[in-house]
């Protein structure tokens, strides 16, 4: 058998990725609409209705309205927007957060894929709120760093230009008022009361990232050091296929000491680091903003969605 599968918004950054994956996917059947009717309601809903599974990748406001005119019951959908991070009736796409979160999604109609920079935070915090390591109240930060792309086709355009402004030259912070779009799905999901203090970085590459989560240890309600926080953590992720927590110490390892943002990309992993000493503590992960951050992550989904191998597709 093989499932239709329609993406609204493949034109998109996402959506073209998801294209690219999916082209020698032996299970999936590519409904795509003529250029000419991109944009057209009604065929845009014809072609949504007719598919099995169809992929928002769309503004938030477009992924709403697309979303509410899908026939109920008949075409699932996986949402690649903001749109449903946190709301009633959709479930959250991070399936390696537990045996739980896979069965929900393999049962869903409806799954929201997780933000880029919300994957790496949550993948290294969750664990560490629900087991009472870090209380749920803990004032927490975070710093993340990215390649444009995910910026979509406005930056990309602007970081690819003859002529550029020499400000892209240099890693840039933004989101300054604290207000970024992924800040309710990263308080939301880790059981954190508080909402993080998150300063995103748009940095001169196309893709790949870094998301950094430092902790003092006197925060902790279990006082663990940097090395029983890394156990916790592989403990967790044994035997999962997309996530590796790497072992203590790794960090002396990198090539010069520096740590490289790029070298997931390509690929639908994430790396957990945990480094520190005495009082101080940073987790560090790293994965592809363009795979384990959207549309790699929104494959895996689809092929749990599917009962399939969820790394169909996807490679290693």
């Amino acid at each position: 058998m093989k499932w239709k599968i329609f993406v609204d918004g493949q034109a998109g950054t996402t959506g073209l990725k998801i294209h690219e994956r999916l082209a020698h996917h032996p299970h999936v059947e590519m409904l795509v609409i003529p250029e000419g009717k991109r944009k057209d309601p009604d065929a845009r809903r014809a072609f949504l209705n007719g598919a099995d599974l169809a992929f928002l990748c769309l503004p938030d406001q477009a992924a709403s309205e697309t979303a509410a005119f899908a026939a109920e019951g008949k075409t699932r959908l996986i949402d690649a927007s903001t749109a449903h991070r946190t709301a009633q009736g959709w479930t959250y796409g991070l399936p390696e957060l537990g045996a739980a979160w896979r069965t929900r999604i393999a049962g869903a109609d409806r799954v929201s894929v997780p933000g880029c920079h919300a994957t790496g935070f949550i993948l290294a915090l969750y664990p560490l709120v629900a087991s009472g390591i870090i209380p749920p109240d803990a004032p927490v930060t975070c710093h993340s760093l990215t390649g444009y792309s995910g910026g979509g086709r406005g930056l990309i355009e602007a970081y690819q230009a003859e002529g550029r402004n020499e400000s892209c030259r240099a890693p840039r912070h933004y989101a300054l008022g604290l207000q970024h779009k992924h800040l309710p799905e990263m308080g939301h999901w880790t059981g954190l009361t508080q909402t993080p203090l998150f300063t995103p970085i748009v940095a001169d590459f196309y893709q790949g990232m870094a998301v950094a989560v430092p902790l003092f240890k006197r925060i902790l309600t279990k006082k663990l050091s940097a090395l029983e926080i890394q156990a916790e953590l592989a403990s967790f992720y044994a035997g999962e296929r997309f996530v590796k927590v790497m072992p203590y110490g790794a960090e002396d390892d990198l090539p010069g000491g520096f740590f490289n943002p790029l070298a997931c990309n390509g690929t639908n992993r994430a790396e957990i680091f945990v480094c520190g000493r005495e009082e101080q503590i940073l987790l560090l992960t790293r994965l592809d903003n363009l795979g384990k951050g959207s549309s790699g992550a929104a494959i895996q989904i689809m092929n749990i969605m599917m009962g399939l191998d969820e790394g169909i597709g996807l490679g290693e």
